[in-house]
């Protein structure tokens, strides 16, 4: 009489969708990363977490996950149940993960051994999910939480870029009492930066991604909009000058000897879009040129920056790093992602498909990675 062995493969949970306005990108980024897990190593738990913050049992349906005729995807809709929730108890000595419904008993889901949050924005890229996952003793994919938090706030990053020395553009920040408080004090702060560094600027949240919330501001016309724009994503906002130049973006991906840059790509002018925003990214499918067409000492020099940045603001697992080479030869950081977008037209992905590094290997690797290390200070 033959019994069954009880899988000893790693459980990894698949964390994605969440409260941020990238709620849509965070779903088509874990159908990405589910299409690639390899099934007969891993063993996968989905798990959704709506827009209002509740965590769902999910379909494991990739296909599902897609922007399908311009029309986002939702966790709502994959959801198994429209009132069940998934809990991860805080508690370092347990990794159960347990699902209840109203009116039922609590069931349990058994261990998670690894986590890979997909999260894109507040509430999960930003350490909030990171640190839960701290208290729960529970490994996971990429960086920490001081990572996370300041790879999240583009003035803390720069602020950080610029103690260890890395090339950043001019900006100024509004925090949101400023602007509560004095609207024409602040706006003269940004008018003031204007006829320092000339029109146009980028309105930006301080705190978000994927592009958006960002307007291009072409004089003070349009100033009190744009920042109101930002403001509906995040009540602090960055101002950034125009950076004239080519935007060059470069991998990077931590190793057992530590982390190494990727083949940069270069983000081509979106002839239908003013800049690269959201519609570009995501719903045009802007192109990218991977590898960059740059000279040999261009690449190895965004190369040496990016990783400068992944060790500058402490980030672990990847990061991807976002330049402009600007007309004089010299290249300055814009921001990193410290959870970048896996999307099957994501640059992450693709410059590490040219540097040797295939989707599943690269989702592997980040597995494996987490796998190794603990959590708590390291």
């Amino acid at each position: 009489m033959s019994s069954e062995t009880p899988s000893q493969k790693p459980r990894v949970a698949v964390v994605f969708g969440g409260r941020s306005s990238e709620h849509a990108i965070s779903v088509v980024t874990a159908g990405a990363v589910l299409a690639a897990i390899d099934r007969e190593k891993y063993d996968v738990l989905p798990i959704g977490i709506t827009t209002d913050g509740r965590w769902v049992l999910t379909a494991d349906a990739p296909e599902r996950m897609a922007i399908t005729d311009r029309k986002l995807p939702d966790v709502a809709e994959l959801s198994e149940s429209a009132e069940g929730a998934v809990v991860l108890p805080v508690d370092p000595t347990s990794r159960e993960v347990v699902y209840s419904e109203p009116g039922a008993v609590p069931k349990a889901l058994g261990e998670v051994d690894v986590v890979f949050p997909v999260l894109h924005g507040p509430y999960g890229e930003d350490g909030t999910l990171q640190g839960l996952l701290e208290l729960s003793g529970v490994p996971y994919v990429g960086s920490g939480v001081l990572a996370s938090a300041v790879g999240q706030d583009k003035d803390y990053m720069k602020r950080v870029f610029t103690s260890f020395g890395l090339p950043v553009g001019p900006y100024e920040v509004v925090r949101p009492r400023e602007w509560e408080q004095d609207p024409a004090a602040a706006r003269e702060k940004i008018v003031d930066f204007a006829a320092e560094h000339g029109w146009p600027l980028f309105v930006k949240p301080a705190r978000a991604g994927s592009s958006m919330g960002i307007t291009k501001v072409d004089d003070v016309s349009g100033l009190d909009a744009a920042v109101e724009e930002a403001r509906r994503h995040d009540p602090k906002i960055i101002v950034e000058s125009l950076l004239t130049g080519r935007e060059i973006e470069c991998g990077v991906l931590e190793f057992a000897d530590g982390p190494r840059a990727s083949v940069p790509a270069e983000i081509p002018p979106v002839s239908d879009h003013s800049f690269y925003d959201f519609e570009a990214k995501y719903i045009d499918s802007a192109a990218g040129l991977v590898p960059a067409p740059l000279t040999g000492e261009q690449t190895a020099r965004v190369q040496e920056l990016a990783v400068a940045a992944f060790e500058a603001a402490s980030c672990e697992g990847l990061v991807r790093a976002d330049f402009f080479l600007q007309d004089n030869g010299e290249f300055v950081i814009n921001e990193i992602n410290t959870l970048p977008g896996f999307t099957p037209i994501s640059m992450y992905p693709r410059m590490w498909q040219e540097t040797g590094v295939s989707y599943p290997e690269l989702v592997d690797r980040l597995i494996q990675a987490a796998l190794r290390r603990s959590t708590g200070l390291r």
